[in-house]
């Protein structure tokens, strides 16, 4: 699924550690994941206290439809990095959610 993407992967950490805490440690999916990671497979994008308080508030925002802090990041890095494609597994969430771009709230773009 990944191999088409033309464009470079960006993560965050707590996606990482959701999908850590969901895989086992010693799992062959764990492994591929940190050989992934290391290898250069994805990028990461890391919080900084105004993304962490970004997160929070869409949190908030999203109150009446649950957002936890890895789908929260997704977002502040997709507005950080002015994109709206996400690759996710969890369409429900990610049909709901919005960026800010400028002053307008626009639909991201699902891929997978």
């Amino acid at each position: 699924m990944l191999q088409g993407l033309a464009t470079a992967l960006v993560t965050t950490i707590p996606v990482l550690t959701e999908v850590f805490h969901l895989l086992t440690p010693a799992s062959q999916g764990s492994e591929r994941l940190r050989d992934f990671v290391a290898g250069s497979g994805c990028g990461i994008h890391y919080l900084d206290d105004s993304g962490l308080e970004r997160a929070f508030a869409l949190m908030q925002q999203y109150r009446d439809h649950p957002m936890d802090l890895a789908d929260a990041s997704l977002i502040v890095a997709a507005e950080r990095l002015g994109t709206r494609r996400v690759f996710t597994l969890d369409r429900n969430d990610f049909e709901t959610y919005r960026v800010k771009k400028g002053h307008r709230n626009q639909r991201l773009k699902i891929v997978g």
